[in-house]
């Protein structure tokens, strides 16, 4: 059988890169990966790398337009607003600049992959409205549900691989994953990054490492090599086909019960609660940020913000810092994944050891000080 071959667009990021480590190890598929900057380590993959400005259309047309020999597109790429994530997913410019950056790589490559078979992109929890106020659809949030009312670039894409699809022989496959764990520099969406960068800070200060956030939140997360195992089983899965999936790790946490794990594996003694804005606080510890990566000789970007970029902000978002508990003293974002492993994929892994893992794993690569 010929080799497949494997288009990888945002591979600096969590989802990108992950996908990138996994396919770049199957001898049975070749790997192009694009993004602008150079993805950690791309030395080490068995794959291509181009960079590229997914904003850039003629660049796009000049480079896709020669990809004839894609079989499969694992999209992955996100703008995201900086110093505004949050109010960026309801920014109208924003929303098309998300749909301009896909469309400028899948008009030229849908001309000339004419063996194109599969199309995997991400959207996520933000499809249910979690990042809004009032009324909410029922809950654990089911694919099968009719669109949450409200703008997102989420709609623009699909409905634009939708309407391409028409007349071809390809598929599409949506992934929804609740808050991704992972491995990445400077991603907007990483919290394992900014949850380190405030531990180091802690404890060089002598501190505990307090939960910064609000009440109590039942939720769920996933490991971004399980989203990366899904990726290379939609490539070819019939099951995958025109269907969208939740996706998480398969259990639930709260995170201040999960806090304990994540201390022990920084090396640190958890202490009490104590609310704090990441988004607002941590940047006053630009300084001695750089001063732990020149002490402990950290292979991690001194300067705070290459390294978490606008993280701190999604981590107040998933630590619900600011939150009411309404009364209940509990609240909870559950979405369902019955449909993902009735269709054939059941992958899974305990939230407190894919801590450790991630933890473990940014030690090791000395972006994060040792634990002890």
């Amino acid at each position: 059988m010929p080799k497949q071959k494997v288009l990888i667009a945002g591979a600096s990021g969590l989802v990108g890169c992950a996908a990138l480590r996994l396919f770049s190890q199957l001898d049975d598929w070749d790997v192009v990966a694009v993004s602008r900057r150079a993805p950690f380590a791309m030395d080490q993959y068995r794959a291509r790398f181009i960079p590229i400005d997914l904003l850039d259309q003629r660049q796009c047309a000049e480079i896709f337009g020669q990809m004839a020999d894609v079989t499969h597109l694992v999209y992955a790429a996100v703008n995201e607003k900086a110093g505004d994530l949050v109010r960026g997913w309801r920014d109208r410019e924003q929303m098309e600049k998300n749909l301009t950056m896909m469309r400028n790589l899948f008009e030229p490559l849908s001309a000339a992959a004419k063996n194109l078979r599969q199309v995997s992109f991400l959207q996520g929890t933000k499809a249910y409205g979690v990042h809004l106020r009032g009324n909410r659809i029922p809950m654990p949030y089911r694919e099968r549900y009719q669109r949450h009312q409200h703008d997102n670039f989420y709609w623009l894409q699909e409905d634009y691989v939708r309407g391409k699809q028409a007349g071809q022989k390809w598929h599409w496959t949506v992934f929804r994953p609740q808050l991704v764990i992972g491995e990445a520099i400077g991603s907007n969406l990483n919290m394992v990054a900014a949850v380190g960068v405030y531990a180091a800070v802690q404890r060089e200060a002598g501190l505990p490492l307090s939960y910064p956030g609000g009440p109590k939140l039942v939720t769920e997360m996933v490991d971004v090599d399980l989203i990366a195992r899904a990726l290379h089983w939609a490539a070819d899965a019939s099951t995958a086909r025109n269907e969208i999936f939740n996706i998480t790790n398969g259990d639930v946490c709260i995170w201040h019960d999960v806090w304990p794990a994540i201390a022990e594996s920084l090396g640190m003694e958890p202490g009490q609660p104590e609310p704090l804005s990441l988004e607002k606080e941590m940047p006053k510890h630009a300084g001695q940020w750089a001063e732990i990566v020149r002490k402990y000789n950290l292979t991690s970007p001194s300067d705070m913000h290459a390294f978490v970029g606008e993280s701190f902000a999604l981590t107040d978002g998933g630590f619900f810092y600011g939150g009411s508990s309404e009364g209940s003293g509990l609240r909870a974002t559950l979405v369902s994944t019955i449909k993902l492993r009735q269709a054939g994929f059941a992958d899974c892994i305990d939230t407190e050891d894919m801590f450790r893992k991630w933890f473990k794993r940014y030690q090791e690569l000395r972006w994060l000080p040792p634990a002890a």
